[in-house]
């Protein structure tokens, strides 16, 4: 079959990746919190005792033993899912007052808390200007001044006046009394980039933030690091150390995280214009050999043909001289993460002064810190990540790019089975099945769309426009991918709000696309968690 003529799907795919889960997680967890170590032994030994207080801890809402455990899924279903998917992501998360590192094109620095972020991204600032109009103007018949003011509409008189200057007051001390002013988003909000960090040579770079969301009220621990930093978070947020990402529950006291630093700029002149030449020649000759005929970016992991991929230092040259020539150090990346990364690497051919770099900082303490409301980013690649009251995190959204790689001509088509018609009014409809008709018109309608809109994605890509132009005529129906990553706890959370079911306690009226998506992960999590699963159907399907 041709790759590149459109390929209609009425399913979706959920594939567990990898996981660390089991019920032996949860009942670790409650014994040893309140029998101690001694009682490990006893795990497993008696399966009703196991059942049974599994059920009592979701009976009684002790929802802390269900987040010992972690599984990672990867999705592949149209874009609207994704949509629905992110508002409801599960585990790693951020307290409301955490600060975000924000770098301007010019390098300007400054900070914002992500709840202040989440407030601009969402719902706008107050504008500085009144919505009113009117003021003051000249009254020829009276030979005075006329002020008056008209606010949503509505005019106001406020009388004549010798002079300007009164007329002027008045219209003043009336709006001073009567304050009208609007809520508008600012474009300017939506184009805010992070400080990221490279995650191979550790210097510092900027990421568009893509969104952010807020995710519900979560446990929360607090780390404390020997610079004085701290950080709020979920015990599933991703920290980076030196031996990379690892959970922020998994971390002890002397463990180290990646927070903000400098170090002194390598000198240019350390590296003659001869020997550079010569690098780059070898570089070069190293194409044919290195690089396969369809190659895969070692940043985006995009898949592309050789003649747009060029072979990258990837511990830049300027930062180790004896990896210059050495193979292994070099990898295939696309035209456009190769330019990203030399325009963050341009710092290293300054001489003197400082550039800014990730540093170990030890953990000197970790505490819980209480449950409250919880946010968080997602930023664009090939780093996902940022820097929260200076210590690097990662973001809990990565979802396929097409930045990055030629998306694929996968689209979704309702099947047979899907109900159509929605009866009643909002906030209290049902759908019901559509005729043959309506089937028809829809999947026609679709199939049309879609293949016209993937031509004209092609026909730019042909012209040389580049790829994050080019799939702006692409349909929410495209197919995309998405790794998600959750404990028991936050996947009870999302399969309570996402799947309907007359078990539940509270009734979840979910669009069946993401249902799909639930009802596949439910199956998986089921075969890991069968105690833990049949507890939170018996007790109606709510999370502790």
């Amino acid at each position: 079959m041709d790759d590149s003529q459109p390929r209609f799907l009425d399913d979706v795919t959920v594939e567990l990746v990898k996981h660390s889960a089991s019920d032996t997680d949860v009942l670790w967890a409650a014994r040893v919190s309140t029998a101690g170590e001694q009682s490990l032994d006893e795990i497993g030994k008696d399966p009703e005792r196991s059942k049974g207080l599994i059920n009592y801890l979701m009976r009684d809402r002790h929802g802390s033993p269900f987040e010992h455990n972690a599984m990672t899924f990867l999705v592949s279903a149209p874009i609207f899912v994704f949509r629905e998917f992110h508002r409801h992501r599960v585990g790693w998360c951020l307290a409301g007052d955490s600060e975000i590192t924000l770098v301007s094109e010019k390098g300007h620095v400054r900070r914002r808390t992500i709840a202040e972020l989440y407030r601009l991204w969402h719902h706008g600032v107050e504008d500085t200007l009144p919505m009113t109009r009117g003021g003051v103007s000249w009254h020829a018949k009276a030979g005075k001044w006329n002020a008056q003011v008209r606010i949503a509409g509505v005019f106001h008189y406020l009388g004549l006046y010798d002079t300007r200057e009164s007329a002027e007051s008045a219209v003043a001390a009336f709006r001073a009394e009567n304050p009208s002013k609007r809520t508008r988003k600012l474009a300017s909000v939506h184009r805010n980039h992070v400080r990221c960090y490279d995650e191979t040579t550790l210097l510092a770079s900027r990421a568009r933030i893509l969104d952010v969301m807020e995710s519900g009220v979560k446990r929360l621990i607090r780390l404390t690091t020997a610079g004085g930093r701290s950080v709020r978070c979920s015990v599933d947020h991703a920290m980076l150390t030196p031996d990379g990402w690892r959970k922020a529950g998994e971390l002890e006291v002397g463990d180290e995280l990646m927070a903000a630093g400098t170090a002194p700029r390598p000198s240019e002149a350390l590296i003659p214009p001869s020997l550079r030449r010569g690098i780059g020649v070898w570089t070069s000759m190293q194409r044919g050999r290195l690089i396969k005929e369809t190659d895969t970016c070692y940043l985006c992991s995009g898949s592309f043909p050789r003649e747009e991929l060029t072979l990258d230092h990837v511990v830049p040259v300027a930062a180790d001289l004896l990896k210059a020539l050495d193979e292994r150090n070099l990898a295939p990346a696309c035209r456009s993460c190769h330019r990203k990364k030399t325009d963050s690497e341009q710092a290293l051919a300054k001489r003197g002064g400082k550039v800014s770099i990730a540093k170990p900082d030890p953990i000197v303490s970790i505490e819980e810190d209480g449950e409250e409301m919880t946010y968080d980013l997602s930023v664009e690649g090939p780093w996902h990540n940022f820097l929260a009251n200076g210590i690097v995190v990662h973001n809990s959204y990565n979802e396929e790019s097409g930045r990055y790689r030629e998306l694929q001509p996968k689209f979704y088509v309702p099947g047979g089975a899907r109900k159509l018609v929605q009866e009643g009014r909002p906030g209290k409809y049902v759908f019901v099945e559509g005729t043959e008709e309506q089937h028809k018109v829809v999947t026609e309608a679709m199939e049309t769309s879609y293949r016209q809109s993937y031509a004209a994605y092609q026909e730019m890509l042909e012209a040389g426009v580049a790829r994050e132009v080019a799939r702006a005529v692409l349909p929410v129906g495209l197919f995309s991918s998405m790794y998600a990553t959750c404990n028991a706890r936050s996947l009870m959370h999302f399969l309570s709000l996402r799947t309907k079911s007359e078990q539940a306690k509270v009734p979840s009226f979910p669009q069946r696309e993401i249902e799909m998506v639930a009802e596949k992960m439910e199956a998986a999590w089921a075969e890991l968690m069968p105690l833990t699963h049949a507890a939170f159907v018996a007790n109606g399907r709510v999370a502790p």
